[in-house]
């Protein structure tokens, strides 16, 4: 069955997660991706993996998630022989995708208009923290800054204590999603009116997007949102999470019609809001009409409430009334064997060197008749070299010479690290 990047290629040279993402999304949809690494490879290749008998250990978690089924090309492009390499693969490329810093990619001769001079058809695809125009289009970023710069932080977190980060590294995702995104949008353009183009988003608009309702709001009325902890800071009324009687936690989202209301405020032992004149509409429970006293006097209520049964007798109940939208807040280990997220394929296992199979998130978006699908394992750095290289052309000795050169560097590099973890007292 084709795929829908079936016979494209993507050249990537990306660091982290916004970029290799993005360019995961495409592998997924079918294309080949060629992960273009230096010699020390993308700087998440080996963060916070498990140490072995290699200096570098195995590969971090950040890696795997986001380079599964790609091709590892590893040259040195501050040589000759690695930059015509690179070249000629973008000579043969639809894509090249990447996150590397502005001033990074000028210094190397890879900016946009140098390539779309070379490369007319290349659609050009870049990503940084905070756009491509301003003072701040060069700074550097991490998923923090970006959601403080955004204001996500700002709307996270109990209302009486300081802003905080998701439990998530949302804007670097999330910048990956838009990336892909766009990056589809050009190719579909190339083919309906021909040539490449310069696709550019980042992690703060991204935030931006992922804020559409709570900024208009902000816009709308001139009034502030606060944060509101364990409730949605622009919703008032029960919509929330709360702590049930063995620390477990319920989200509770809506009670779309009046019986099935009546049968929560029964089984919560709350029967006084059963008839509470601000709570008889499903509006209502969304928080309509509700001055901020009556969301807190509510909330006081339920929270109390909750925190008599434990999660399972929350559960067991909730579980009797479709017309409450609710569900048991889950740690990580839950989700990885949660029946729902195995039964749509949204997981699937790869092997990691020195580690074994383990899960990680894999194709979540279903076309019925032109399906992606999942590729492989992440690559061991420079494992293609060989294959890519010798197809464009050059010969075993060039090849040779382009892996031993890479592997040098790395292995002095390497020592220098050891050495200066010897010394220190």
């Amino acid at each position: 069955m084709s795929e829908p990047l079936e016979g494209m290629t993507v050249v990537e040279m990306t660091i982290a997660v916004q970029g290799p993402a993005a360019a995961l999304y495409l592998r997924d949809m079918g294309a080949q991706v060629i992960k273009v690494e230096p010699p020390l490879g993308d700087g998440s290749r080996y963060g916070r993996g498990r140490f072995n008998d290699t200096p570098e250990g195995t590969m971090g978690a950040q890696f795997v998630a986001a380079n599964r089924g790609k091709r590892s090309v590893c040259i040195d492009l501050t040589t000759d022989l690695g930059m015509r390499a690179l070249h000629a693969l973008l000579a043969k490329a639809d894509v090249f995708l990447t996150n590397y810093r502005e001033p990074a990619l000028q210094k190397m001769g890879l900016g946009y208009e140098a390539l779309h001079a070379q490369y007319p058809q290349l659609v050009y695809a870049s990503v940084n923290g905070f756009g491509p125009k301003g003072p701040d289009a060069d700074k550097a970023m991490l998923d923090g800054a970006a959601v403080a710069r955004g204001g996500l932080a700002g709307m996270t977190g109990p209302a009486d204590h300081p802003p905080s980060l998701p439990g998530a590294i949302i804007a670097d995702t999330a910048g990956a999603m838009q990336l892909a995104l766009a990056t589809m949008t050009a190719l579909l353009a190339r083919e309906r009116f021909g040539g490449g183009q310069r696709v550019q988003t980042s992690a703060l608009g991204t935030q931006l997007w992922l804020q559409q309702w709570e900024l208009t709001q902000v816009a709308m009325t001139g009034a502030p949102i606060a944060r509101s902890g364990s409730h949605h800071p622009n919703l008032k009324g029960p919509y929330g999470i709360y702590r049930t009687a063995d620390s477990g936690a319920i989200m509770l989202a809506q009670t779309m019609d009046s019986d099935a209301w009546d049968a929560f405020c029964t089984f919560a032992d709350v029967p006084e809001l059963a008839f509470d004149a601000r709570l008889q509409t499903a509006g209502q429970r969304l928080g309509e009409g509700m001055t901020e006293a009556d969301s807190v006097e509510i909330r006081a209520s339920l929270e109390a409430a909750f925190a008599q049964k434990t999660t399972a007798q929350w559960s067991e109940f909730l579980h009797t009334q479709p017309e409450i939208i609710w569900e048991k807040v889950r740690s990580l280990a839950e989700v990885l064997e949660d029946e729902q997220n195995l039964v749509n394929n949204y997981l699937t296992d790869v092997q990691v060197s020195g580690v074994g199979a383990i899960k990680t998130v894999g194709n979540v978006v279903h076309l019925s008749d032109t399906p992606g699908s999942v590729k492989g394992d992440p690559p061991e750095l420079g494992e293609a070299n060989q294959d890519v290289l010798s197809s464009l052309g050059y010969t075993d000795a060039q090849i040779d010479e382009m892996t031993s050169r890479a592997t040098t560097v790395r292995e002095e590099a390497f020592a220098l690290l050891l050495g200066a973890q010897a010394d220190e007292p």
